[in-house]
Parts: structure tokens; C-alpha cells; sequence
């Protein structure tokens, strides 16, 4: 089996190495459908030098699930796996020779029944395969409403100020920069803010730079960095009053918290720069 020749457009080769995964499995005969994900599923328009091939296969029963898991002799067959490493119980990511990277899961047919994924799109299926398995028989997992994510976003911008006042500076970062700040994108679909639909149902910022313009999502100014989470929670505290509702009392709890939090770093750098001089002097 040959490789993808590594100057050919990525979409060619990521199809061309599903339609060969897809001739391996029908070979072998205990493989039901290998359902492609993402970019090389439903939105193959999507599809960048950047990409990569998420799947999934489908086996008959937990006997041939074994088989596929375990052993990487059946990717191997479709392209040579220079490295890889179990990321789930259900699957592996890995390397593929030429640059290719795919991350993929493996089920038995009684498992597709229960298993949450996004629709996708059937690459290759055994004449036998039942219909509809592109489809989850499980809803895909609908965003909170606006009122419990807006709570969610100004209690994060409270609780990560508070712990970089403890010193806690990058769990506070975690929670202004970015838990924070999921929340405030998620906010932004709710209001009808961006343009299109979110990339991915489980990541909330997969493209949100296509989506939403600078006006209400600055993200320089919404992810300034380990040093200025106060700048940070300014940003979004201020795009959180132009768009929704907030109630004043925890609105002014958290800008007391940013005057401190500036005010701790400011003694941090008066105390850093009498220490500078202190040493010069010795």
C-alpha cells in the first residue's frame, strides 16, 4: 500500500487515505462503516493544510472491537503509523507517515446506540450496514441557556480574581482567560452575534475567529496574558454590560476585585523595583 505523496493538496490525500482505510476494512470483513468526522466529514469544505482525519470505525461485535483496538495492524495496512498513543478508551491519535495526523474512535454496532458524536458522513459502509449510523441516535448536547451561562461568566471573572489575589495566578488565569471566556462566546451564539454555526458542538472555540468580529470578541485584549488578568476581566466585565442584563451587586463585587488585584501588582512592582535598587547599592 502506497503513501499519500506529500505535495498533493491535503484534501486529496486525506480522501485518498480514507478510501484506502475503507478498502482495508472491507477486507478484512468484521468492519461495518468507517464514518468520517469533521473537516473530513460534513464539512470537507473545511479542509486546510491543516487538517487532519477524524473517524470512526464501526465493528460487528466486542470480539472484532478487541481486535481493532488492540492491534494498529489494520491503520498500518492503510498508511505506515510512524507514532501513536491510546487517547481513550475507544481509540488512539497518530502520526502518519507523510505528516498525516488522524485521531480516531472504534465502536461495535450495539454501542452506536448510545454513542454521543456530531453528524458525520459514511466514507465506506458493508453492503449490509444498517442506515443511519452518519446520525447520533443520542441528541447532541445543547448549549446552557443565556441566563446560566452570563451567571457562569461573571462568577468566573469573580472567583479567578479572587485566587489571583491568593497567588493563585494561573488558576485565575484559567478562569478569566479562558473559562470566562467560553462563556462569553457561548453568550455571543445566544445573542445572534457571529455569523454561521459553531464548528464544533464540543469545543466552543473552534473558529471563533471567522465568526465573530473584533467588536465584541478583542480577543488581544480578552487574553492579555499571565501578568494582567485584571485587564483581562476589564475587557470582558465591559462587553458583559453592553450586551446583557447583569445584576449591579456582583457587578461591583467584581470591579472592586480588579482595583485590588491592580493594586497588588502595583506593590508587587514597587516592591520589585526597591529590591532592584536595594541590591545595586550593596
Amino acid at each position: 500500500m502506497t503513501s499519500d505523496n506529500p505535495f498533493a493538496p491535503m484534501r486529496e490525500r486525506l480522501l485518498a487515505f480514507l478510501d484506502r482505510l475503507g478498502a482495508v476494512l472491507a477486507e478484512r470483513g468484521d468492519a461495518v462503516a468507517l464514518l468520517g468526522l469533521g473537516s473530513v466529514g460534513l464539512d470537507l469544505h473545511r479542509i486546510d493544510e491543516h487538517s487532519d482525519a477524524d473517524f470512526f470505525v464501526v465493528v460487528d461485535d466486542p470480539t472484532a472491537l478487541e481486535r481493532y483496538l488492540a492491534d494498529v495492524d489494520w491503520l498500518e495496512a492503510a498508511q505506515p503509523v510512524v507514532w501513536s498513543f491510546e487517547n481513550s478508551g475507544a481509540g488512539r491519535k497518530a502520526l502518519l507517515a507523510d505528516g498525516l495526523f488522524a485521531e480516531y474512535a472504534v465502536f461495535t454496532l450495539a454501542q452506536m446506540d448510545t454513542a454521543g458524536y456530531p453528524p458525520g458522513r459514511i466514507h465506506w459502509s458493508r453492503a449490509d450496514a444498517p442506515a443511519g449510523l452518519d446520525r447520533p441516535k443520542v441528541p447532541v448536547p445543547q448549549p446552557p441557556s443565556l441566563d446560566h451561562e452570563v451567571g457562569e461568566a461573571i462568577t468566573n471573572l469573580y472567583v479567578g480574581l479572587h485566587r489571583d489575589l491568593r497567588g493563585e495566578r494561573l488558576t485565575a488565569t484559567r478562569f478569566i482567560q479562558g473559562y470566562a471566556l467560553d462563556r462569553w462566546v457561548t453568550i455571543l451564539d445566544h445573542l445572534g452575534l457571529g455569523t454561521g454555526t459553531r464548528q464544533d458542538v464540543f469545543v466552543v472555540d473552534r473558529g471563533v475567529e471567522r465568526r465573530f468580529g473584533p467588536d465584541v470578541l478583542p480577543l488581544a485584549d480578552l487574553l492579555p496574558g499571565y501578568e494582567r488578568n485584571a485587564d483581562a476581566a476589564q475587557t470582558l466585565l465591559g462587553l458583559l454590560e453592553a450586551h446583557v442584563e447583569l445584576d449591579p451587586t456582583i457587578v461591583d463585587a467584581v470591579r472592586d476585585l480588579i482595583v485590588r488585584v491592580r493594586a497588588a501588582r502595583a506593590a508587587d512592582a514597587a516592591d520589585a523595583t526597591d529590591a532592584s535598587g536595594q541590591s545595586s547599592r550593596a
